[in-house]
């Protein structure tokens, strides 16, 4: 009868220890699942956040591209009343290299303003994904 009884209250600290284990188990891959939830939310907050910066970057990028669209075209139209109303060969050589030296000079000052708006932009774009790496970064670098 002893070993009968030793035997249950093995079997009973056996279940007991058993419940309490799965338990734990159960309420660590919870806590782990919510925690994973909780950084996809964020991850997928700095995508939609990055998309955002991005657009914005191409709308100011379009809009700048429009704008000097509209003066080069202002200015060979200009351009070309002039060499229309030129009296002589010597003043439409003039006229012309003046021109295209005036339009290489915006030319050159408008690609600079464009690429400092699509370096602006990019940076933007990447800065809430970079914080999303480094936080994921610094979370495994502390599991370790």
């Amino acid at each position: 009868m002893a070993a009968a009884e030793t035997a249950k209250n093995t079997v009973e600290q056996f279940t007991a220890a058993s419940n309490v284990a799965f338990k734990e188990g159960v309420e660590k891959s919870l806590a782990a699942m919510n925690e994973m939830n909780t950084y996809s939310k964020k991850n997928l907050e700095a995508v939609v956040a990055s998309a955002t910066a991005s657009a914005k970057g191409a709308e100011a990028l379009g809009a700048q591209a429009m704008a000097f669209s509209k003066a080069v075209f202002d200015t060979q139209v200009s351009a070309a009343k002039s060499l229309a109303g030129a009296k002589s060969v010597q003043e439409v050589v003039e006229l012309q290299t003046a021109f295209a030296k005036s339009a290489l000079e915006t030319y050159m000052s408008e690609f600079g303003k464009m690429t400092e708006t699509v370096s602006s932009s990019v940076k933007e774009s990447m800065k809430p994904l970079n914080e999303r790496v480094t936080a994921a970064v610094e979370k495994f670098q502390a599991v370790r």
